[in-house]
């Protein structure tokens, strides 16, 4: 099977050396979709300057060296200089056809594969999960998904929040309150509360907050009865943040886990050696590392603090630990931190301190995938009634009510109502995010996510339940389907082409560490299935061949919108 974009890349740079000469057979054809064609080649508008000729003259050689290709139907000129290019009939069924033959739908191997750490999630102990990290989370675990498939050797970190001044708030109050009661409102679920009490305290009644800073210390220094209270506070509310990873279907698990604590025995050999490098000194009585480039509103020189003066670390220190500790020990040759975009200064200068060390060399890429907001419909940050963060789980609870209130007319089982609501509305929440520029907001729309028409999650779970529908009254088992595959009419010939996408979407979602072209590559699947299945009857068709391959087309549909989707982390019920 062949991506055809990159049949005729091939084929536009071979006919450009043959009539330009050998330099040119290496320029980029610019190889775009054309609403005229199937595809043009624009490169002829910029080659144009170079040869000192029209475009449309170089766009005519180029044309003429095309049109002996066997993949192409039509070869033609337009416009200013766009070479048209059309596939053949028969080509395109035969890519199809072995693309319904292979496990893989056409996609590659990664050849070299990369050891490549992704960098998601990241809660803090003792804090509600919140609709922010719904974005982290899911958008994380659907790049995590595609490099695997792919076959990079891809390490999750969940770079938990689990270590500093504020554990030591966190453990006086649980002394206070008592360990009974403590973790019974934890196991309650009033982690918030746990929280904020614990905050308040600290900021009204000041022996509390001395208690507080010994007991930080008592923390680092590795005291066994504060480590014990640390290590069951970490492990009571980790139970937690798996109980929502499960509702979420997210892969994450305990052995994913990197959290600050990991990192605690670094810190101080981090600072000696950035110190011993010189990029590292002290200012203020404070380690501090001064990246070029980076400076305040005023225009003084910004630091990265790695030891603050009175000898204490903060995340700063954390985060140049775990990428020295992700590119020497784990061998890493590219980083991927899924965090908010609010972060991106702070990265940036992380990436340019790792470098100045020798750390991030050449052939090692750190990169932040930005997230952004989650907003309400007035286009601020997503907040409760209150003006408080919404809780994940209430989020996933809503949706998941919802999606039954749209179903139940459908289902007389409860049991069964309930497993395909739970589906549909998990899908719906994480689709709805995941089918967005992740650096972008976008407005949290109950309504508009659930709706089963348009480019959400149920039209798209509902498009494979749709199928599955048509082999169940062909009594055949889609996975049992065989071509060949042929075209005879142009809804077929769409829906053919567009299936031989998806080697593209997967591995440009890969490259960018971006899901969303994903998610519009198998909406336009679905939406041009629906054309064909109302254009080109199945099981209906005028002869057995033509049903034979348009149940085979169907077939070869349904795996891709299943494995696409299954990419992106949604679930997908066999009935709706």
């Amino acid at each position: 099977m062949a991506d055809p974009e990159e049949v005729l890349a091939r084929l536009v740079g071979d006919a450009l050396g043959a009539a330009f000469g050998p330099d040119y057979a290496r320029a980029d054809p610019l190889i775009r979709p054309s609403q005229f064609a199937d595809f043009q080649a624009n490169v002829a508008l910029s080659l144009g300057k170079r040869l000192h000729r029209a475009p449309r003259d170089v766009a005519a050689e180029l044309a003429g060296h095309l049109t002996a290709a066997e993949v192409l139907g039509n070869v033609e000129v337009s416009g200013p200089g766009f070479v048209n290019l059309t596939l053949r009939d028969d080509w395109i069924a035969a890519q199809a056809t072995g693309q319904l033959g292979d496990p893989r739908l056409g996609l590659p191997v990664a050849d070299p594969p990369q050891t490549i750490v992704v960098d998601y999630s990241a809660p803090n102990v003792a804090r509600e999960m919140h609709v922010g990290h719904l974005r982290t989370t899911v958008v994380g675990d659907s790049v995590v998904r595609v490099l695997e498939l792919l076959g990079h050797a891809v390490i999750r970190a969940n770079h938990l929040g689990d270590w500093g001044t504020q554990f030591g708030i966190l453990l006086e109050h649980l002394i206070d309150v008592g360990e009974d009661a403590a973790y019974a409102q934890l196991a309650a679920g009033e982690i918030n509360a746990f929280y904020q009490a614990a905050n308040a305290k600290f900021k009204t009644d000041p022996s509390f907050a001395e208690r507080s800073r010994r007991r930080v210390v008592a923390l680092q220094a590795g005291d066994a009865e504060t480590l014990r209270l640390w290590n069951t506070l970490v492990g009571d509310t980790r139970q937690y943040y798996n109980a929502v990873y499960a509702r979420l279907g997210v892969t994450l698990t305990d052995a994913d886990l990197a959290p600050e604590s990991f990192y605690n025995p670094m810190l101080a050999d981090v600072c000696d050696e950035l110190q011993a490098a010189g990029v590292a000194v002290i200012s203020d009585g404070a380690l501090c590392a001064f990246p070029p480039g980076f400076t305040s509103r005023d225009g003084a020189p910004l630091p990265l603090i790695l030891r603050k003066s009175d000898g204490g670390y903060g995340y700063d220190t954390t985060d140049m630990a775990a990428i020295r500790y992700r590119i020497r020990d784990l061998h890493a040759s590219r980083l991927i931190y899924v965090v908010g975009s609010e972060q991106a200064q702070h990265f940036e200068m992380v990436f340019a301190v790792a470098r100045q060390a020798g750390w991030l060399t050449e052939g090692i890429s750190a990169e932040h995938a930005a997230i952004g907001l989650v907003s309400g419909a007035d286009r601020k940050r997503f907040r409760s009634r209150t003006g408080g963060s919404i809780k994940l789980i209430d989020l996933i609870d809503e949706a998941v009510g919802r999606a039954e209130e749209v179903i139940k007319d459908r289902y007389d089982d409860p049991e069964l109502r309930g497993r395909i609501a739970e589906a549909v509305g998990i899908g719906a929440l994480k689709y709805a995010d995941l089918s967005v520029a992740r650096d972008s907001a976008y407005v949290l729309d109950f309504d508009r996510m659930l709706a089963l028409t348009g480019n959400t999650g149920p039209y798209l779970q509902y498009a494979t339940a749709r199928i599955r529908s048509i082999f169940h009254r062909a009594d055949q088992d889609p996975d049992q389907a065989a071509g060949p595959i042929v075209v005879t009419e142009d809804a077929e010939r769409a829906l053919a082409l567009r299936l031989l996408g998806f080697s593209r979407a997967v591995r440009g979602a890969a490259a960018s560490a971006e899901p969303h072209g994903l998610a519009a590559f198998l909406f336009d699947v679905a939406s041009t299935f629906t054309t064909f299945y109302e254009q080109c009857p199945v099981l209906q068709a005028p002869e057995p061949s033509i049903r034979q391959s348009r149940l085979a087309l169907s077939a070869l549909t349904l795996r891709v919108l299943v494995a696409g989707l299954g990419l992106l982390g949604i679930p997908v019920p066999d009935r709706m």
